[in-house]
């Protein structure tokens, strides 16, 4: 587990600021999620902490230590992304790609000292691609896809887990699954996850708590009953939802109004 502190955040390009003062921290084990329409900042937040983006103003902190100050290796060594599709040029195996993900932990002969094999056997076994690892990574589906790409992330053994988008392009049935293997995984090898994402009915369903991002500036911060609430998605999203209560987690749950803008 990793505590990820964002102090006072901003990231200007050129004349354009795409974030402003944005501040939170994210708890050791908890999983925190990042709202917020198109173009107001989410990705760039999480380039952010990766510490792929410097930022203008402001500190990102990992273990109170400055994003800044580690090398890249060294990164790769706590934090693992899944994007929406990020998988290597076609041609590799499942099991290739999968066993990519160690490349933080090998030298430039690209040897390391520890033997993987059991733990990406593991991994194989864990998302049901026994019988896929032969398979080229042309030759699966979308959520199949998406399997291998957690699984190279999780061949990385991170403390921190970000997530941008992983459900986009998905049916709802690999969306639950997507998003159940995260929290089984997170639950059991300890783990913080922040993940951007659009549904905010899986944000409310999986997240501890949300961050609601507006033009690159915090609109809300907190639990889904806190952030989820009809007049605040009205300011940030121009359409007045209906919020009802899941009948069996009790959390907010969207269905959409009128457009307002």
């Amino acid at each position: 587990m990793i505590q990820v502190d964002v102090e006072e955040v901003s990231k200007a390009f050129g004349a354009r600021e795409v974030l402003r003062g944005v501040r939170f921290r994210v708890k050791p084990g908890e999983w925190f999620g990042i709202l917020g329409p198109n173009g107001s900042g989410k990705s760039t937040l999480l380039h952010l902490i990766t510490g792929l983006e410097p930022a203008t103003a402001g500190n990102v902190r990992l273990d109170g230590k400055p994003v800044a100050s580690c090398s890249r290796k060294a990164l790769a060594r706590q934090i693992a992304v899944l994007e929406q599709d990020a998988l290597p040029p076609l041609g590799f195996t499942v099991q290739e790609v999968i066993e990519m993900g160690r490349y933080p932990y090998q030298n430039w002969l690209g040897d390391e000292t520890a033997d993987a094999a059991a733990l990406v056997e593991r991994i194989i076994a864990w998302l049901k691609l026994d019988s896929l690892r032969e398979r080229t990574i042309d030759h699966l589906s979308g959520g199949e896809r998406q399997r291998v790409a957690l699984g190279k992330a999780m061949a990385q053994e991170p403390k921190l887990l970000l997530l941008d988008e992983p459900t986009t392009f998905l049916d709802i049935g690999y969306q639950v699954e997507m998003m159940d293997m995260v929290r089984e995984w997170q639950q059991e090898w300890g783990m913080t996850v922040i993940s951007v994402l659009h549904d905010l009915n899986l944000a409310a369903q999986y997240c501890d708590r949300l961050l609601l991002l507006h033009e690159g500036a915090t609109a809300g911060i907190g639990t889904a009953e806190e952030v989820l609430r009809a007049d605040l998605l009205e300011q940030v999203y121009g359409t007045r939802p209906h919020i009802l209560a899941h009948p069996d987690s009790g959390v907010p749950q969207i269905l959409l109004g009128k457009g307002t803008r």
